[in-house]
C-alpha cells in the first residue's frame, strides 16, 4: 500500500497564508490611487491597455504559488510504502451446494439458493488467505471453480448458480464425493467440505454413508448444513399456468447429514431462516480460523525535490519578469 504523508505535518497550516496574501493584495489594489493628479483625463481617453497591465497580476499569482510551494518542502513530503510478509497455516475449504429445483423455496428471502449465495459469498470474502472451490449438486454433480485463492473468480462463478443448471434431484452421495475428490490431494493442514442441502438423497451412484467414509480416509472434516423451515413452505410447482407456489412439508434427511458429520469429525447445522444461515457460518468460520503472523513493513522515500523544482522555477520567472519587461 502506498500513500503520501508529511514528514512535518503541523507546518502546513502555514498555507493559509496564502489566502491571507491574495485577500491583502485584493484591497490593496482596490484602494491604490495615482501618485500625479491630473485636472482631466480627456488627453488619455484613446489610450489602451497594454500587455503589461494584466502581466502585472501574474506576477503576484507566481509569487503566491512560490510561496504555497515553499511550505510544502519544509513540511517534507514522503511516499510510504507498506508491506505484509503474511504466513498461515492453511485451510482448504470446498463448498458443496445444492442447486436443486427445492431450493427455490420461498421460505428463505428471497429463496432458499439465493440466500445461501449470499451469506456463502460473505463468508468467502472473510477469508482472504485460505484456498477455497466449489461444487454443485442436483441430480448429478460437477465442479463449478476448483480451489483457488483468487475469491473474486469464485463469488463471480457462485453468482452465476442457478437452479436448473444440471438435472434436478438430490444427489448428496454424489456432491459430497466429488468435493473429496477436489480436495483430498491438498496438501493444507486442514481440509473442509461445508455441504449444503434442503432434502433428502434420492439421486446418485454413491451413497452419502460411503462418501463420508472417504472423506474420514482422506481426513477431510465435514459440515453439514440442513436448509429448510420446521414444518411447510412454499415450493415451485409446475403447472398450465406457469410455475406456482404450493405449501409443501419440508424434507431434510437430518440423520443423514448427521451421520456425515459424526464420522468425519464435523457438526451439523439445521437453518431455518436467513439470519441462522448466517449464525450457521459464522460459527463454521470460527472453528475453521487459520493461524495468521503478519510482518508490516514500511519504507519512505523523500518527495519534496518535484515541488522544490518547480518553486526554483517560478521564483527564476519572476526575477527575470520584473527586471526584463518591467
Amino acid at each position: 500500500m502506498t500513500a503520501i504523508q508529511f514528514a512535518q505535518p503541523h507546518l502546513l497550516w502555514l498555507l493559509l497564508l496564502v489566502p491571507a496574501m491574495i485577500a491583502f493584495y485584493v484591497i490593496r489594489q482596490s484602494k491604490t490611487t495615482a501618485s500625479l493628479s491630473m485636472p482631466g483625463l480627456k488627453p488619455f481617453e484613446n489610450t489602451g491597455k497594454t500587455y503589461r497591465n494584466y502581466l502585472r497580476h501574474i506576477f503576484f499569482g507566481l509569487r503566491t504559488v512560490t510561496v504555497a510551494l515553499l511550505i510544502i518542502v519544509i513540511a517534507r513530503p514522503q511516499k510510504t510504502d507498506t508491506f505484509q510478509d503474511v504466513s498461515t497455516e492453511g485451510i482448504d475449504i470446498i463448498l458443496a451446494l445444492d442447486i436443486s429445483g427445492s431450493m427455490l423455496a420461498r421460505d428463505f428471502k428471497p429463496d432458499r439458493l439465493e440466500a445461501s449465495k449470499n451469506v456463502a459469498t460473505e463468508f468467502i470474502s472473510g477469508r482472504p488467505y485460505d484456498r477455497m472451490g466449489l461444487v454443485v449438486f442436483s441430480g448429478e454433480s460437477f465442479t463449478q471453480c476448483p480451489l483457488t485463492t483468487d475469491h473474486a473468480v469464485l463469488i463471480n462463478l457462485m453468482r452465476e448458480l442457478q437452479s436448473g443448471m444440471i438435472e434436478d434431484g438430490t444427489a448428496i452421495g454424489n456432491g459430497l464425493a466429488l468435493a473429496v475428490s477436489r480436495i483430498k490431494d491438498s496438501e493444507a493442514k486442514s481440509k473442509v467440505i461445508i455441504l449444503l442441502t434442503d432434502g433428502v438423497n434420492n439421486r446418485g451412484e454413491i451413497a452419502p454413508a460411503t462418501a463420508a467414509d472417504i472423506a474420514k480416509t482422506y481426513g477431510i472434516r465435514v459440515y453439514t448444513i440442513g436448509v429448510g423451515t420446521m414444518g411447510t413452505a412454499p415450493y415451485p410447482v409446475q403447472t398450465p399456468f406457469g410455475i406456482q407456489y404450493q405449501n409443501m412439508q419440508v424434507e431434510i434427511d437430518e440423520d443423514v447429514l448427521k451421520d456425515i458429520a459424526g464420522k468425519t469429525g464435523g457438526r451439523y447445522f439445521r437453518a431455518t431462516d436467513n439470519n441462522k444461515l448466517v449464525q450457521v457460518y459464522g460459527e463454521i468460520d470460527k472453528l475453521e480460523k487459520s493461524k495468521i503472523d503478519v510482518r508490516q513493513f514500511k519504507r519512505k522515500e523523500e518527495k519534496f525535490m518535484l515541488p522544490a523544482m518547480i518553486l526554483f522555477a517560478l521564483l527564476i520567472i519572476e526575477i527575470l519578469g520584473r527586471y526584463t519587461i518591467y
